[in-house]
């Protein structure tokens, strides 16, 4: 007997499989622009995306999705869209495309967001072209191309450099990759170039960790992007630590190996973040890392040691460097009382010839904070705010307007 009902059924089934999907999320800022493109994925007979307020806490609790393809933003009423995509930029993953919808016709601005691994659509459009667009755009990634700024995109690298042991780059380290992992949302991965020694996992706050130790036959084998995530230990979905170790090998060799090991990774997080300590001989020449560093972050304590460290170091750098835009933060750590002290904010501005960016204040308090497992900038110590001041400096935020801070170009 004929069953109507079954019939239906199966047809409705049929029709459901034939919808294309295509997992997209739209930050929006204006209702022309989210009808437009609902109307574009709905004529097409797209699955239809994802709507979502154009703000960063809209951004935040969305873009976290592994399932998304496509991320679209809206920035029709930004009155400098490069400047508000770099804004944003940490708080899109790197797995994602990222189409910026905008009214600016300059080719600047195309460059722009092209540098960073973003595509741009001038608007008006039309919905055949949007839809035309994203289509472009999901195959590219279903194909692998090397096509398209999407394939540009990569973390950001910063590099935490004590120009001494125990000025407490390691401390800054741990601090940074919190506050951009939990307060910004923003995937991390921290790097240990200490090899041998050093308390990063304590000033992370993690309990019974080992650094992972490194076979001979494993620096030798082929590398994948699942061997070196087997490698990394995962605090949280947004925060993961590479700490190695060998018996049979020098710091040279783990250096190497260790950078090798991020170039699989960097892919698939916002940040990367290096911590360096001088006391285990790192040789800024020879760390192909600082060739793509996109921010340096020197750390000074108050002496005349550091001082000194500090501008052959800041030298070395310089000479090295091969890229304008790379930033050289100077941090100035104050780790012991200013009767103790043997310079000065002021005698280091002089002697290195530029001002320091940022400036923590001696606080006593700081090793009973960390043994307590406790984050340094979520508390009311004099050193928090100097911290959260160096994360905003990161990101490119704006300065407190009290707040006087200049970035310096190594180019100068």
């Amino acid at each position: 007997m004929f069953d109507l009902v079954d019939s239906l059924k199966s047809i409705k089934k049929k029709e459901t499989l034939q919808v294309e999907k295509v997992n997209t999320v739209l930050f929006f800022q204006t209702d022309k622009c989210k009808d437009l493109v609902l109307e574009a994925y709905r004529f097409d007979g797209v699955a239809p995306p994802s709507i979502v307020q154009n703000d960063e806490e809209g951004i935040v609790d969305h873009v976290r999705n592994s399932d998304i393809e496509v991320v679209i933003v809206e920035l029709n009423k930004s009155k400098d869209i490069a400047k508000d995509a770099e804004r944003i930029r940490h708080l899109l993953p790197n797995y994602a495309s990222v189409i910026i919808i905008g009214s600016e016709d300059a080719i600047s601005t195309i460059r722009n967001l092209k540098s960073m691994g973003f595509y741009y659509l001038f608007w008006p459009i039309t919905k055949q072209e949007l839809i035309d667009f994203v289509r472009s755009v999901s195959d590219n990634r279903k194909l692998k191309s090397s096509r398209g700024p999407g394939q540009n995109r990569r973390a950001k690298y910063i590099s935490i450099i004590g120009t001494k042991g125990g000025v407490g780059a390691t401390l800054i380290c741990a601090e940074m990759a919190y506050q951009l992992s939990a307060d910004k949302k923003s995937s991390c991965l921290v790097v240990d170039q200490n090899h041998f020694t050093g308390n990063l996992d304590i000033m992370m706050g993690i309990k019974d960790f080992e650094r992972r130790k490194i076979q001979q036959g494993e620096v030798t084998s082929s590398l994948d992007e699942a061997f070196a995530e087997s490698l990394i230990h995962r605090e949280n979905s947004l925060l993961s630590l590479l700490s190695l170790t060998a018996d049979n090998l020098d710091s040279a060799a783990l250096l190497d190996y260790t950078n090798t090991i991020v170039d699989l990774l960097a892919a698939d997080v916002n940040f990367v973040i290096e911590d360096c300590s001088a006391s285990v001989g790192f040789s800024i020449v020879s760390d192909s890392f600082i060739a793509q560093c996109d921010s340096i972050v020197l750390v000074i304590e108050s002496s005349v040691s550091s001082l000194r460290d500090a501008a052959r170091m800041r030298d070395s750098i310089r000479k090295v460097n091969q890229s304008n835009a790379l930033r050289l933060i100077l941090v100035l750590n104050n780790t012991m009382p200013k009767k103790a002290a043997t310079v000065n904010r002021q005698d280091v501005e002089n002697f290195l010839k530029q001002k320091i960016d940022i400036e923590i204040p001696f606080c006593e308090q700081l090793p009973a904070t960390i043994l307590d497992n406790k984050r340094i900038a979520k508390t009311s110590l004099k050193a928090a705010k100097p911290l959260q001041e160096l994360t905003s400096v990161i990101l490119g935020e704006s300065a407190a307007p009290k707040q006087k801070r200049s970035l310096f170009s190594l180019s100068s």
